[in-house]
């Protein structure tokens, strides 16, 4: 059993809160003269050609059971679907406002928590729900006006990604994590591929495999390697320290987006988002704080 390492495991969490918006910045600078199809497959094939070798080396099991197989592909097909809208908000957001809407994600969990999976969850965390949600509608409302429904694409991503979290929950004990992604890796290369080339004999663009400009090979690469990365720091920060010590953390990528945002891109957030994204974090971080002191009390009180 791996020993408790808290400030390891914060400093790996901090390691994924910086790859994980660098990633997206390197997407959003490719979005527009890459097709999304072939920028999605080559962040998953990457993923497949770093984890693969790391789990024959290691001696990591492979084989998965007819059940874990079959959440796993859907755990991959809502992580395409997911992937590719956060890649295609990023075309027409600043960096900053789509992760913040994104980050409307925890308070779908609590809500998938208690209307799917029955988990007893309190009138102040439902609240705190409905005031994250003010907050996101605040971040999405300047700039619906400027790009219209695109602007919805991160609550999408929040939504895909909830359902994600949930399938992973069910299989998460049962497989390995680095073989969990490897494998995930190299089916969604399969499932795309196939699409990407009849999209490109049919001349569909988003769906198209191009020659990269010799200036975007190292980026291209860059997506699938930051992408990956990130995934791995994140995962292997709770075999380190607590999920209650390191779920207030992810909030830092939220500032971490808005500083390459404004190096990389000269985006800030206006006045109205910057104020959406300050209700949306502090109603994340109440709904964490009650997560946890729900844990330390239960089953003696009721949630809260």
């Amino acid at each position: 059993m791996t020993q408790d390492r808290p400030v390891f495991g914060i400093v790996l969490m901090l390691g994924f809160c910086v790859f994980a918006p660098l990633g997206d910045a390197t997407a959003k600078l490719l979005a527009e003269t890459t097709p999304i199809g072939m920028l999605v497959f080559v962040r998953f094939a990457v993923q497949a050609l770093i984890l693969a070798p790391l789990v024959a080396f290691t001696g990591r099991p492979w084989r998965m059971s007819g059940r874990i197989l079959r959440l796993t592909f859907i755990r991959t097909v809502l992580h395409i679907v997911a992937i590719t809208a956060m890649f295609s908000a990023l075309r027409f957001l600043p960096l900053a406002d789509a992760v913040a809407i994104a980050f409307v994600m925890p308070f779908i969990m609590l809500l998938l928590g208690k209307y799917v999976l029955n988990e007893e969850v309190g009138l102040r965390r439902l609240v705190a729900c409905a005031v994250g949600f003010v907050g996101t509608l605040l971040v999405i409302q300047p700039s619906f006006v400027q790009v219209g429904a695109a602007a919805l694409l991160p609550l999408l991503v929040a939504l895909l990604f909830s359902l994600f979290m949930l399938v992973t929950r069910q299989i998460a004990k049962e497989t390995d994590p680095i073989s969990l992604q490897a494998v995930s890796g190299a089916m969604a290369s399969v499932l795309l591929l196939p699409m990407l080339l009849i999209g490109s004999f049919n001349e569909v663009r988003s769906v198209s495999l191009i020659a990269p400009h010799p200036d975007t090979h190292l980026l291209l690469i860059a997506v699938g390697l930051l992408g990956t990365v990130a995934h791995l720091f994140m995962t292997w920060s709770l075999r380190y320290a607590p999920s209650a010590t390191l779920a207030p953390m992810q909030y830092l990528e939220i500032p971490v987006a808005t500083l390459f945002g404004w190096i990389i891109f000269h985006d800030l957030p206006n006045g109205i988002a910057a104020l959406g994204i300050a209700i949306t974090v502090a109603a994340g971080l109440y709904v964490i704080l009650r997560e946890r002191a729900s844990a330390r009390s239960a089953p003696t009180e009721t949630p809260a």
